[in-house]
């Protein structure tokens, strides 16, 4: 890994970290347990839910198991982060991205027994009902972007990689020696 990758991931996790915990610090701080603050109505609130299961509220009630799992996904990504596109600036963020967002979720989870989501984005059907996103939290962003970014990451890479063809002596591309020969031949 290049010198300086760590620090790139560190730097760019704790900023996810600091952002997570700053923001979710004011909404508790503001907003009573399910309470909500509408900022464009049928769009856009800020809420103060509590969320003791993963993504989309799954596996719900499973608080302590989820932070053992997460805590465990740390120290996995981390150990084998080289294999993550860790030796790229945009792996980097998005390792970075991915720790800060983990962290700040298990922050959440030893100090409230849940994870504080206060983003809510909504509509109204033309019956009047409510359809809304999941609530999340800077945290969660941090994950998703990161994760995205990594596919992207690794689209690039597979994009650059050898195609798998070699040139004969003729100059006309043939299948790689490893692949499987068909009944024609």
């Amino acid at each position: 890994m290049p010198p300086g990758a760590d620090k790139r991931i560190i730097f760019v996790g704790m900023i996810v970290l600091l952002a997570d915990q700053l923001t979710k610090l004011i909404v508790v701080r503001n907003l009573r347990m399910g309470d909500e603050y509408v900022l464009l109505d049928g769009f856009f609130r800020f809420v103060h839910w509590g969320n003791t299961g993963a993504a989309w509220s799954l596996f719900r009630g499973n608080n302590h198991v989820l932070t053992i799992v997460a805590i465990v996904a740390v120290i996995v990504l981390f150990m084998m982060r080289r294999h993550f596109g860790a030796e790229t600036r945009l792996g980097q963020f998005a390792l970075g991205l991915m720790f800060g967002g983990i962290v700040g979720n298990i922050i959440d989870r030893v100090r409230f027994n849940h994870v504080v989501d206060f983003i809510y984005f909504y509509v109204y059907r033309r019956s009047g009902a409510e359809v809304g996103f999941p609530a999340f939290n800077i945290a969660d962003s941090g994950i998703c972007v990161g994760v995205g970014l990594l596919f992207v990451l690794s689209w690039q890479m597979e994009s650059a990689a050898p195609s798998g063809r070699v040139e004969s002596e003729s100059g006309t591309g043939s299948e790689a020696a490893d692949s499987k020969p068909t009944s024609d031949e």
